[in-house]
């Protein structure tokens, strides 16, 4: 039995330690989750504008190979799944789709977007980043259900820290329990206050 304490001890002392950083990033982003106003105005983003946007004119219509062209520039390894004309923060837009996210060319004024999963970066027409959004609800969302920023691992991390925090309340539970399950076991079995009393007269206590 003292064994089977020691191997849970050193669980325990590991599963903490191992555990510890999921703990307070599935505590904080549950909090979030629950009070998204208050995270969001702890952590705050630059308040950012478009309103100027329309004042600014291309010296040429912006045509399908502008567009080609600015693709090949952002992820370039990545070939274009799909090109679409639509209407995006009010003006019509060449919207590409490649693996990693979406390029967006504004046909009227010639600024774009890049979006990926958790931000979207937006560009003056000569290339200046002029703001980036982040995205934290789909950032603290992910982080909550997977462990992890990606996807890519699907959620099987978040289930081995789940089974590990499991095992950790699991070992707690038995080192806490056992000690006083001993204790009790033995006033069960001891004897009462009289019985003892006489017993140790009958030893030469009296």
């Amino acid at each position: 039995m003292n064994r089977f304490i020691r191997i849970c001890r050193t669980m325990h002392s590991w599963l903490g330690v191992l555990v510890l950083p999921w703990l307070l990033v599935i505590g904080f982003t549950g909090f979030y989750l629950n009070h998204a106003d208050l995270v969001l105005d702890v952590i705050g983003q630059r308040p950012f504008s478009e309103a100027g946007f329309d004042a600014v004119k291309p010296p040429r219509p912006i045509t399908i190979d502008d567009a080609k062209k600015l693709s090949k520039r952002i992820w370039p390894d990545e070939p274009v799944k799909k090109v679409e004309v639509d209407t995006y923060h009010g003006r019509r837009s060449y919207i590409m789709e490649k693996r990693s996210g979406l390029i967006i060319l504004s046909i009227p004024t010639g600024h774009y977007y890049v979006k990926d999963g958790w931000t979207r970066r937006t560009y003056a027409p000569d290339g200046r980043l002029l703001h980036t959004k982040v995205y934290w609800d789909g950032i603290f969302e992910e982080l909550h259900e997977t462990g992890w920023l990606g996807g890519g691992m699907g959620t099987w991390f978040a289930d081995m820290v789940a089974l590990a925090m499991m095992f950790f309340g699991l070992t707690g539970l038995i080192l806490w329990a056992t000690p006083r399950l001993r204790r009790l076991r033995r006033r069960l079995s001891g004897l009462q206050p009289g019985q003892r009393l006489r017993r140790m007269g009958s030893r030469g206590y009296s």
